[in-house]
């Protein structure tokens, strides 16, 4: 009876402590339910916005966002009584995250264009701008948009400025998640011109954050920015009676000329093609055929992550074997410069060191007055066997110091050197021993090429960023590049397993 008695009481305890739990729930929904009100009043947007566009978005002191777009969103929001949650999204990703609907809108220098107006719907034009070309002061080739043939010209991903560069015969087009990043490019003498919008580049001249370059006088383009916001979203009448509000009682010029000195240009109502439908198919037939359609491209992305993975790997594998020998040295000095070398390249982030690598030598190198210029592969290979021999300098240490020691001493008995006990003895018994972990590196090194997408190289990551920038099909694209990810991981993992069992003479032997 005591024991049946214990079981109801605690039959009872989980009971009250459902319906506890089941009300608190209704309660959060009800409470979520009731924030989102229809109304205007009290409503809070979602605003995509990539910060690294000045002066129109940035990061100003404190770690802030500012600039033209954040003043003028937050000047709509005022007048039209909603509320703006900021959210800083890169720019290629802003549009798949619209219509995702994981965000409400999005201020961040948008081009209004035929083929965007298909995927997104536009507020109301805000703002006038062109395309510009900047080159370096001593160029006196370029000098306009036709001279531009056969350069190597650098642009933000998923821009207008890229879509216009493609129009050039010849052009290497390099391709940088941001404006700053490509205008640096064209800083440190590894383009010869960059196609931008016209403001921010004068900008940047101006404030003198970048020296040594010029914009040419000629505008490429007559362009108009608009807020996005997903397909018919109810939102966008919201966001256009803010901007109307904001146009007509000159705060919209007071914001102007705070960024830019002068009177601003004459906006239209909408554009023509604004109201645009999506006019490609949809469902599973069509993203079959997308993917079936840009496959090969992804496929030519690959084999660029490949060779990027091989060369990496070898090259890290030399150096990670020396370092991790040197790692055992007697000689203290030697040693601790060893571990200096793995605790740096561990101990920092892969994308910082491509960065430092690509970009911050050859603006140190200009500084001293010599001029240094790398190429793509090269400093991709340099940052990922650099990384990549600290941590296979550990599975050899590792290796190395798991073979007993008495190995080595029957050997030096049998009057072999040091170097030839390591030789002959030590180093092929541990290579067993470490090609589990050698294979775990190689893997990981292969899906981080990914990283050296943001210096513009183009492998398999790359591809498929490029592809998504033109058409917007974010899933399929994407669901493509993980799929040949996994295959080339999955291959890997194979090859390393046969190796395993090819090394270990047991598994090798014929069964009896």
């Amino acid at each position: 009876m005591k024991r049946v008695r214990v079981c109801l009481r605690v039959v009872g305890w989980l009971r009250l402590s459902l319906v506890v739990s089941l009300s608190c729930l209704l309660l959060v929904l009800g409470g979520c339910s009731f924030n989102k009100d229809v109304g205007s009043e009290g409503k809070t947007l979602r605003v995509a916005n990539e910060p690294a566009f000045p002066p129109f978005e940035f990061k100003g002191e404190g770690g802030k966002s500012q600039g033209f777009s954040i003043d003028l969103m937050n000047a709509i929001s005022l007048a039209a009584s909603f509320k703006v949650e900021w959210q800083s999204i890169p720019f290629d990703g802003i549009i798949p995250a619209l219509q995702a609907q994981t965000v409400d809108a999005a201020i961040s220098s948008f081009t209004i264009t035929e083929e965007r107006a298909k995927t997104v719907s536009f507020s109301r034009p805000y703002f006038k701008a062109g395309l510009a070309i900047a080159i370096r002061d001593n160029n006196k080739d370029i000098t306009t948009f036709e001279s531009l043939k056969n350069k190597k010209i650098a642009v933000q991903i998923g821009t207008t400025g890229g879509k216009k560069a493609k129009e050039i015969p010849g052009a290497q087009i390099r391709s940088f998640d941001s404006a700053p990043l490509a205008l640096q490019e064209l800083v440190n003498g590894n383009v010869d011109a960059v196609i931008n919008d016209a403001p921010v580049t004068l900008y940047a001249i101006n404030t003198g954050n970048l020296k040594g370059i010029k914009v040419v006088s000629q505008l490429l383009t007559e362009e108009y920015y608009g807020i996005p916001t997903p397909k018919n979203s109810p939102n966008l009448k919201l966001i256009n009676d803010g901007l109307d509000k904001v146009l007509q009682n000159g705060t919209y010029s007071q914001i102007y000329q705070k960024w830019f000195k002068v009177q601003p240009s004459a906006l239209p109502l909408k554009l023509p093609f604004q109201n645009e439908t999506r006019a490609s198919g949809s469902g599973i037939l069509s993203s079959i055929g997308v993917i079936l359609r840009y496959f090969p491209i992804l496929l030519q992305g690959a084999l660029v992550t490949l060779q990027l993975t091989i060369f990496s790997v070898v090259l890290g594998l030399i150096g990670g074997s020396l370092i991790g020998i040197i790692r055992l040295s007697h000689i203290t000095p030697v040693r601790w410069l060893a571990r200096a070398y793995v605790d740096f390249f561990r101990g920092t982030p892969l994308l910082v060191q491509i960065f430092m690598i690509y970009f911050g030598l050859p603006a140190i190198a200009l500084e001293l007055g010599f001029p240094l210029n790398f190429n793509r592969l090269a400093a991709a290979v340099v940052a990922l066997s650099l990384n990549s021999a600290a941590y296979i300098a550990e599975i050899v240490r590792a290796g190395i110091q798991s073979i007993e020691t008495g190995q080595s001493e029957a050997a030096q008995s049998l009057g072999l050197s040091s170097t030839e006990t390591m030789r002959y003895v030590i180093f092929p018994q541990a290579v067993r021993r470490m090609l589990p972990p050698l294979g775990n590196e190689f893997i990981s090194l292969l899906k981080d090429t990914s990283l050296v997408a943001i210096i513009g190289f183009e492998e398999l990551f790359r591809q498929g960023q490029l592809i998504v920038a033109e058409n917007y099909r974010a899933f399929e694209i994407y669901a493509s590049v993980a799929v040949v990810y996994l295959c080339l991981t999955l291959l890997s993992s194979q090859v390393f397993s046969w190796l395993e069992t090819w090394m270990n003479p047991v598994k090798r032997s014929p069964k009896s």
